[in-house]
């Protein structure tokens, strides 16, 4: 167990030296470019390359984001909303390949080797405790406007979620969230680890965004 305070500390230093320039500034507004970025060869295996970028066009994104840098919420809210109109029964699991897919950019360029090895030999309680509250202090790169909450390590909410903003759905709609969670829990907590939005601001009544982890 004491090899958690290194690991802990290592944690802090997912972000690129460009996003750091936003520390402690407000980035309210601001989202990571892997919400658009991650979305793109997923497109374009699934609807071709020339559809994917008028969908793109259509989503009113005059410049695909470069990676060095946040980009403005709304960009990415509009990409996904308008995947979501036009492809609504392929839209959950593209979202979900591309959150899986920014989970992996994390993995690979975030999270240093030693401590990816250090999680994944600690006990998964201590593990998730680790990884929950590094993902608490980086919200700010996947929840722009919104509020994150870490409720344990088990469990998270965005309230005001920009990427669902102004969407009303039966279902929850957050499946690049939910992948982004899961798939950082399956490869440094638990490979049996799943995450499951149980309830989505879409949905009404002012609730926010909710995601649980359990295990198989």
């Amino acid at each position: 167990m004491r090899r958690c305070a290194p690991a802990a500390a290592a944690t802090r230093r997912w972000r690129t030296p460009e996003d750091a320039r936003h520390a402690g500034r407000d980035t309210a507004g601001l989202i990571g470019p892997n919400a658009i970025l991650q979305l793109l060869p997923v497109l374009e295996r699934e609807l071709g390359a020339a559809e994917a970028a008028a969908l793109i066009r259509r989503a009113g994104i005059a410049a695909l984001p470069d990676g060095h840098a946040m980009i403005p919420e709304g960009e990415a809210a509009a990409l996904h909303r308008r995947l979501r109109a036009e492809h609504p029964a392929r839209a959950p699991r593209l979202a979900a390949e591309a959150g899986a897919r920014t989970a992996d950019y994390l993995l690979a360029h975030r999270i240093p080797s030693p401590v990816r090895g250090i999680l994944r030999h600690l006990p998964p309680a201590a593990s998730a405790a680790i990884l929950s509250r590094a993902i608490a202090r980086n919200a700010w790169t996947f929840a722009g406007s919104g509020t994150f909450r870490r409720e344990g390590a088990w469990r998270f909410a965005i309230a005001a979620n920009p990427l669902v903003a102004g969407e009303f759905s039966r279902s929850p709609l957050c499946q690049w969230h939910a992948a982004v969670f899961g798939r950082l829990y399956r490869e440094l907590v638990a490979p049996d680890c799943l995450c499951t939005e149980t309830r989505c601001t879409a949905q009404g009544r002012g609730a926010p965004c909710e995601f649980v982890i359990t295990r198989a």
